[in-house]
């Protein structure tokens, strides 16, 4: 079966087969063509076209973007009825779309909290241009065999009309989801009309233009369509009818349950479950005759008002003194007894047993309030999970992980049994223990899951320290807004709410081992007979495994995943600062957290990312060894051996760390020292690593992890590092895909090494736990190269003497490097062309990516601030010298975003920029994510694009974009003019959301080497 509407078509079982009824209409029902075209000439002008927006996951609704169908039930007070599924339990933004193309806003007025059904209401005068009027609600008239029309959105269509006949009025509720919304307590109608995703909520109408019943889901597999009965609709209606003229202020409408789950059995089903033949006969006297079943207890939820008392598979005799063998009659009898006692005559097994249980609100069991923090949202336990999970109504249920549970494991539908110690039976005691927390600790959970029910399991929750995130919010529904109101949900005085001055660990004493007879300097004697257990010992002190998170709200430069995990090597260790070595595809941005295990001492502390090279894959990750307490005279620095550099049969050891933290090793032959990278191009990708040449080796047994290449003393001569630049969208393809590893010479590493310890450059200032440093800037020439063998190169009309003087430059290479493209924006851009080859720079010939970076250096060295190269080059048959000016990078990466609509917003980074094309002078600003549930979600802000324009005014950077969006309001539309990766423009408009989607912007603080979030605009009426 399928769920049609919101989500489109949701799979769900295809087990079960239905008889259709195959009996002629009635005469009196024949409709005409005429008869049709008249009741559908009233019909079709109330019918709307429901497009909503789910802002946050809640309940057993995924944030996200869809549409579905309603239909005017109420002109003068402005009711729109559709199904539950569609209004949604929780927040949400909506349009109504009226045949004639007016779009008003709509608002959820009502969500029955277990049928398929809910209300929206709008300003009737709001419809200005259409002549329409209410549908009537007719749920006596549906009957086996009534020919229908269903009228709605019917696979995005904007009105589509569906012909079918009832063929079955007493249809078990349709199973959709185990873990999601399901229908229950009540029969379905069933009708062969083939509806499909987007047409729930549609009308299904008879020949006078009446709703029969209301359309809700249909089989995947077939044509059936199961359509909700509309007694229960009329009930809710008729009460917000009388409750207030206008609707502004929602009346209650009482909902009773007992938290047990009826399904309708048969009475030869029920004669086996020990249904006594006497007890029957009263039944079928008392019930009209085409009955043919009683209602049995299929589940009881928990600890609810049923729970010990009534079991599955007791047949339900008597209600209230009353025989009662019909859904429709035992809800009336509960929702008219809310807080009261009813009798239940049961018969168990042939025993009769008379039961006297208290009828529970059912909207007391359906939560209206939830906490939004580090991007996690927690709520109360839902009756509707409660029965799909088989746990007890109001536990504290995590909705969605966010970043702060995803990171700690925790998963979607756990539910929270300790935090911080203490048990945790309401959000209120979550909420309790949150505000006792600062930031930088790590808190100890427990939960469980209906999957694995029965066990505990646990999970460290690391409190940001960094401002990734707003401050932990309490959002509650709002019924006569339609809005959910946002407070604070921790008091001014929390130590949550004062970030720590700098990036020194707050507290470590939750994740500290102090082991103080822990010592390497014992060898192990497992290794002593091995060749390679010499340097596997000597490094195995400097190894480091790095687990890398990147938040789920900011993730920048085309990042796509959100947990990274590698083997680094520590290259610095004094008392003060601590550095470590790692590919940039273990650490892809700054914008991350970063958790150390040392091999060396059992110990887990938070690292920070100072440098990441803007060319080379490689990045350093500072540490505080303070934070290591005893294991600091434990942790060394590995020694470095930049020179001489590895030749081909050079035999090496490479050395990793297992998932164990042991070290690993194997020895290994270099087969090319000096190989070209290669790692091709992407759509979308999210670092670049270009002009440099890695180290191969003869086997594949260091293609599953990194780690080092060293000789046979210990010495590191690489990091063997992992490169990938690939990142998925909209694709079937594993992150794992497009990945191999290589390794790094040490040389480059070192130079970057130096100089960050020196703090001698000009570069950035950052603060390495408590020490302002500067950090090195990188004169690069912004031209992708890659080599050509010189015969190739002969074939191009290449000259002799230009032949031989790269040989004689560097025999064992022969080849000359070729231009494949230049970084748009740089100063080559328009300097150099594609296919040109690189003779010589400042008349010395080239040969490899190194001499390029020489001549770079000797720029700095000789202080020439013009920053001009002199490069010999081979285009089109001639040799020509030309000035090329190269660029100065840092190694901060993107240190500043703003998320406006829901869409993370950033500067070109150097990747895309290395892909040749930039929209305009200016460039614009680039988008690099987008929310599920965000105006950028429902109206298609989506990534890969630039912003070049918002309602006309240019938006070159970031600071533009940002000035151009606080001119505009809550509510109001934009328009926006941008232009894809492929060059492709295009133009469309955003409803800006300001009180689910405020606009703020992420930006790193050198002071305090800490990222700050700061709001740009927000709904300030939304939070109270």
């Amino acid at each position: 079966m399928s769920s049609l509407g919101s989500e489109g078509v949701l799979a769900g079982t295809t087990d079960d087969n239905f008889c259709m009824e195959t009996d002629p209409p009635l005469t009196d029902d024949y409709a005409t063509t005429e008869d049709w075209r008249c009741a559908l000439g009233k019909v079709v002008p109330s019918v709307v076209v429901l497009r909503t927006t789910i802002c946050r996951t809640f309940d057993t609704e995924a944030a996200g973007a869809s549409q579905a169908t309603g239909f005017v039930v109420d002109k003068h007070r402005g009711i729109i009825l559709t199904n539950r599924h569609v209004v949604k339990p929780g927040p949400l933004m909506a349009e109504a779309m009226f045949v004639n193309r007016e779009e008003i806003p709509v608002y959820p007025l009502y969500r029955d909290p277990v049928h398929d059904f809910g209300f929206f209401r709008y300003e009737p005068s709001a419809v200005q241009f259409l002549d329409y009027d209410e549908i009537p609600l007719a749920p006596e008239a549906a009957r086996v065999g009534l020919e229908i029309r269903v009228v709605g959105n019917d696979s995005g269509e904007k009105v589509s009309i569906l012909a079918g006949t009832l063929a079955r009025l007493d249809r078990d509720a349709p199973l959709y989801k185990k873990d999601g919304y399901n229908d229950f307590n009540t029969f379905y109608i069933q009708a062969a009309s083939g509806t499909k995703g987007g047409s729930s909520g549609s009308p299904v109408i008879d020949r006078q233009g009446r709703a029969v019943a209301l359309n809700a889901g249909g089989r995947t597999s077939g044509a059936s369509a199961f359509f909700l009965p509309l007694e229960r609709v009329v009930r809710a209606l008729a009460i917000l009818q009388k409750g207030n003229d206008s609707v502004t202020n929602k009346a209650s409408i009482p909902r009773g349950t007992l938290q047990a789950t009826f399904i309708h059995k048969g009475f030869d089903e029920t004669r086996r479950l020990g249904l006594r033949s006497k007890t029957e006969q009263i039944v079928r006297n008392a019930s009209p005759p085409a009955e043919t079943g009683m209602l049995v207890v299929d589940s009881v939820v928990p600890y609810g008002p049923a729970d010990k008392h009534l079991e599955p598979g007791d047949v339900l005799v008597y209600l209230n003194g009353e025989v009662t063998t019909q859904f429709l009659k035992m809800e009336s009898l509960l929702d008219d007894s809310v807080d009261c006692k009813v009798e239940l005559q049961i018969e168990r097994g042939g025993k009769p047993l008379t039961l006297t249980l208290t009828v529970q609100d059912l909207h007391s069991v359906t939560p209206d309030h939830f906490l939004e923090v580090g991007g996690a949202v927690i709520h109360p336990l839902s009756y509707q999970q409660a029965r799909n999970f088989r746990f007890q109504c109001g536990l504290v249920y995590v909705a969605d992980q966010g970043y702060l549970l995803s990171r700690a494991g925790v998963p979607r539908h756990a539910v929270i049994k300790k935090f911080g110690g203490e048990d945790i039976t309401r959000l209120e005691d979550f909420v309790s223990v949150l505000s006792k927390v600062s930031r930088g600790v790590r808190v100890p959970l427990e939960y469980i899951s209906y999957k694995d029910r029965h066990r505990r399991k646990s999970a460290i929750v690391t409190i940001d320290r960094h401002e990734w995130y707003a401050p932990p919010e309490l959002y509650t529904r709002n019924d006569s807004s339609g809005l959910w109101t946002i407070r604070p949900a921790l008091p001014p005085e929390s130590p949550l709410l004062s970030p720590p001055l700098t990036n020194t660990v707050a507290d470590l004493s939750a994740a500290s081992v102090l082991l103080h007879d822990f010592s390497l300097q014992e060898p192990r004697q497992e290794r002593d007979n091995r060749d390679n257990a010499v340097p596997e010992r000597v490094i195995e002190p400097s190894l480091v495994m790095l687990e890398v998170h990147v938040p789920l709200s900011c993730m920048l430069d085309g990042v796509n995943s959100k947990h990274f995990s590698g083997t680094g090597v520590i290259v610095y260790h004094s008392q003060n600062m601590g550095l470590i070595a790692v590919d940039k595809n273990t650490v892809v941005v700054s914008v991350s957290d970063v958790m150390l295990s040392f091999a060396a001492y059992p110990i887990e502390i938070p690292g920070e990312v100072v440098f990441l090279h803007p060319v080379h894959n490689f990045a350093f990750v500072a540490y505080d060894p303070s934070a290591l307490g005893p294991g600091a005279s434990l942790v060394r620095a590995a020694q470095l051996l930049p020179e001489p550099a590895l030749c081909r049969g050079d035999s090496v050891y490479l050395v990793g760390l297992s998932k164990s933290l042991q070290a690993t090793s194997r020895k290994s032959f270099v087969t090319d020292p000096s190989a070209a990278l290669d790692i091709g191009s992407s759509h979308s990708p999210r670092y670049r690593a270009t002009n440099m040449e890695v180290i191969e080796l003869d086997s594949d047994f260091g293609s599953k992890f990194s780690g080092v290449l060293a000789d046979e003393l210990g010495r590191v001569h690489a990091i063997w590092g992992s490169f990938s630049n690939y990142v998925k969208y909209n694709s079937s393809l594993s992150d794992g895909q497009h990945q191999f590893v290589r390794g790094i010479p040490i040389y480059a590493i070192s130079q970057i090494l130096d100089k960050i310890v020196s703090g001698a450059d000009t570069g950035p200032v950052r603060l390495v736990n408590g020490i302002k440093r500067n950090m090195p800037l990188v004169r690069i020439l912004e031209v992708e190269l890659f080599p050509t063998l010189l015969s190739k190169a002969r074939s191009f009309g290449l000259s002799d003497t230009s032949i031989q003087a790269l040989v004689n430059k560097d025999p064992m290479r022969r080849q000359v490097l070729r231009v494949k493209g230049c970084l748009a924006g740089s100063k080559a851009e328009n300097v150099l062309e594609q296919g040109d080859m690189l003779l010589a720079i400042n008349k010395d010939p080239v040969t490899c990516f190194r001499d390029i970076e020489d001549a770079c250096q000797q720029l700095d060295r000789c202080n020439q601030t013009n920053g001009v190269l002199t490069l010999t080059i081979f285009r089109q048959g001639r040799e020509i010298e030309l000035a090329v000016g190269t660029d100065v990078r840092d190694g901060s990466g993107t240190t500043r975003m703003i998320n406006w609509g829901g869409c993370v917003v950033q500067d070109t980074h150097s990747a895309v920029r290395a892909l040749g094309f930039l929209p305009q002078v200016g460039h614009g600003v680039y988008v690099v994510k987008w929310c599920h549930g965000s105006p950028g979600n429902r109206y298609g802000l989506y990534v890969t694009q630039w912003i070049v324009e918002v309602n006309g005014k240019p938006t070159p950077d970031l600071d533009a974009f940002s000035a151009v969006t606080k001119e505009i309001e809550h509510g109001e539309f934009v328009r926006l003019n941008t232009i894809y990766l492929s060059g492709k423009p295009r133009v469309l408009t955003l409803k800006q959301d300001l009180h689910y989607w405020p606009t703020w912007e992420l930006r790193f603080d050198p002071e305090t080497a800490m990222w700050r979030r700061t709001t740009i605009k927000a709904l300030e009426s939304s939070i109270v």
